[in-house]
């Protein structure tokens, strides 16, 4: 009996592990598709959301039925809430993806005038945050404390490219009157990113409690 119950909680590490690639996949192309006014790729985004949700759907059902039906330990129920909360966190960075995703089709029917600089910064943010996303998963997977404090560190330099990108973009907006419609996108796209870093910083601070079983603020 016991042997079914780790392979159930082995099932659901193994797909939130898998929400959170197909998150961090759809994160970035919604990123290229928003740089290369790539519409169809955000119709794409948009689609492959509708999978996250599902998976984050049946991670929830089976969470739930792991507690109802196994009366789990102090240690096992740890890891089902961790896996709750964080495949929730991971729901709403696909949310910031789709919005993105919007941001793409709304630019690609102004044909807004575009501000280069400005979009080569958006690519390093997103770097960054990919690179967060990744190694959440990671440390997740290992449960790693010590790397889900460097992670949350890494969130300061995705807040200071979204204050960068700000300034930069208001700058262009107050000099030149025809990148007003797309500088709105820009920043509001530097600040689904930087939400999505929260996130992530939200997922460190869940392996820091499965880890240790202690709440703690890493923001």
């Amino acid at each position: 009996m016991r042997r079914i119950y780790d392979d159930e909680l082995k099932t659901m590490h193994a797909q939130f592990t898998k929400m959170g690639l197909m998150v961090n996949e759809n994160i970035l192309l919604a990123v290229k598709a928003f740089i290369n006014h790539d519409k169809e790729a955000a119709d794409r985004v948009k689609k492959n959301d509708h999978a996250i949700n599902e998976i984050e759907i049946a991670i929830e059902e089976m969470c739930f039925k792991l507690i109802a039906l196994q009366q789990p330990v102090s240690s096992d129920l740890r890891s089902i809430v961790t896996v709750m909360k964080a495949s929730s966190d991971l729901e709403r960075m696909g949310d910031h993806a789709v919005s993105i995703a919007r941001s793409v089709i709304r630019v690609k029917e102004r044909h807004n005038k575009r501000i280069p600089m400005v979009e080569g910064k958006i690519a390093d943010q997103a770097d960054i945050v990919k690179q967060m996303v990744e190694n959440a998963l990671d440390a997740y997977v290992r449960i790693d404390v010590d790397a889900a404090y460097k992670i949350a560190e890494t969130d300061t330099h995705v807040d200071h490219l979204y204050v960068e990108i700000n300034k930069l973009t208001m700058k262009e907006m107050a000099m030149d009157p025809e990148v007003v419609p797309g500088g709105t996108d820009y920043i509001a796209v530097s600040g689904y990113l930087e939400r999505i870093g929260d996130y992530v910083t939200n997922i460190c601070e869940r392996i820091v409690y499965l880890k240790t079983g202690e709440l703690s603020e890493l923001n």
